[in-house]
């Protein structure tokens, strides 16, 4: 049930895309599109596959089927295009434990190219941003679970990304760190035209105008504005639309 065509820009087209391991297929011929300056959530229970349509976004697997394109830049033809204009934030931690939280920006910002004054400018404005400036010098391992998030979405953010894609960023997280997250996720959208891509479980992640997909057993239900996608399936709330496409599917 496809019930919007967005009039932004694309910040990510995936197009058709199916995925298997080995014999057994875990995606089947998935579309989604990210407008630029939006948040789209992919909602799905856990095994729905949406860690498998993020790795292959991110490129960790190969497309083996369908196309995916970042602003236009194909992954498997041009990856350096289309990666450099990405940022990602992994549902496991990636952090280095040992190395204080400016060292893991650092080192990030080299990955990019980017050094000297102006890596250290970048990650001081980053830090800033997400209130932990002043935990700059602490090991990542004296930080709580959502610092240390607050730190990854931080890091992703140093190259300028203009798409940032997030996979259950809040799994394991207290409400208040939940609340932090996903506020200054949607800050970035409202404030700096951020497309993001988040993938979680959790219904009330979810708001009426943002741009959702509904992802069940590696399929596509719907997709499109989250009010709309709720009023063709004659439901009244996108729990209760949820279920109704879950159960039947």
């Amino acid at each position: 049930m496809n019930v919007i065509s967005s009039i932004k820009p694309s910040a990510l087209a995936v197009d058709s895309v199916s995925h298997a391991y080995g014999s057994r297929r875990v995606l089947h011929g998935v579309s989604l599109t990210v407008p630029q300056g939006q948040f789209t959530a992919v909602l799905g229970l856990n095994g729905a596959g949406k860690t498998t349509l993020l790795s292959l976004i991110t490129r960790l697997f190969d497309t083996q089927s369908g196309t995916i394109s970042v602003f236009g830049h194909r992954i498997d033809r041009a990856p350096g295009e289309a990666l450099r204009r990405l940022g990602v934030v992994f549902q496991a931690r990636t952090l280095d434990l040992d190395l204080s939280v400016m060292d893991n920006l650092l080192f990030h910002a080299a990955l990019h190219g980017i050094g000297g004054g102006e890596a250290r400018r970048r990650a001081e404005t980053v830090l800033t941003d997400v209130d932990l400036l002043e935990r700059r010098r602490d090991k990542a391992r004296n930080l709580s679970g959502g610092q240390m998030r607050r730190v990854e979405i931080a890091r992703a953010l140093l190259h300028e990304p203009r798409l940032l894609v997030l996979d259950e960023p809040t799994v394991g997280l207290d409400i208040a760190s939940k609340l932090t997250i996903v506020r200054h996720v949607r800050r970035l959208v409202r404030e700096r035209g951020v497309g993001v891509l988040w993938t979680t479980h959790l219904l009330d992640e979810v708001e009426p105008d943002d741009n959702v997909l509904i992802l069940h057993q590696g399929s596509a239900l719907a997709h499109g504005v989250t009010a709309e996608v709720v009023a063709a399936s004659g439901a009244e709330t996108l729990r209760a639309a949820f279920a109704g496409m879950t159960e039947s599917a």
